[in-house]
C-alpha cells in the first residue's frame, strides 16, 4: 500500500526539480488542476492513470522511486538526458546577422499559431 504522505513529499519533489507549478504539472501530464491540488492536499490517493501519466512525460521518474521511496531521483539509469530546459535557444542580434550573413539567404518564413493554423512567407 502507498504512503500518501510520502507520495506526496516525492511528487512535490518532482513538481520543484522540473520547476513547475502544480497548474502547469496538471497540464503537462494532461490531468485536471483540480486532480494534483487534491492529491496534493491528502484528499484524494492517486491513480494508476496518474502515476503512468507523470513516468510517460518525465522519464527520468522512476516508478519504485515514486511508489514507494526506493531508488533515486532522477533515475540513475535515465541521467543521460538531462534536465529539460523549456527555453528555446537564441542568439544576440550580432549573432543573428553573423549566421545571417553566411551566404545564406532566407527563403520562407513560416509562423505556427497556438490554433494549428499557420501562415508562410516565401521568397
Amino acid at each position: 500500500m502507498i504512503n500518501t504522505e510520502d507520495f506526496i513529499k516525492r511528487l512535490q519533489k518532482v513538481i520543484n526539480y522540473y520547476g513547475e507549478s502544480a497548474s502547469s504539472f496538471a497540464e503537462k501530464i494532461g490531468v485536471q488542476r483540480s486532480s494534483i491540488s487534491h492529491i496534493l492536499s491528502g484528499r484524494n490517493k492517486p491513480s494508476l492513470d496518474f502515476i503512468l501519466k507523470i513516468l510517460s512525460t518525465y522519464p527520468e521518474v522512476d516508478l519504485y522511486w515514486l511508489f514507494n521511496g526506493k531508488g533515486s531521483f532522477p533515475s540513475e539509469s535515465k541521467t543521460e538526458t538531462q534536465k529539460p530546459n523549456n527555453t528555446p535557444p537564441t542568439l544576440n542580434q550580432d549573432e543573428a546577422v553573423a549566421e545571417i550573413k553566411k551566404d545564406k539567404t532566407i527563403e520562407r518564413i513560416v509562423i505556427f499559431y497556438s490554433d494549428g493554423s499557420f501562415k508562410n512567407y516565401d521568397k
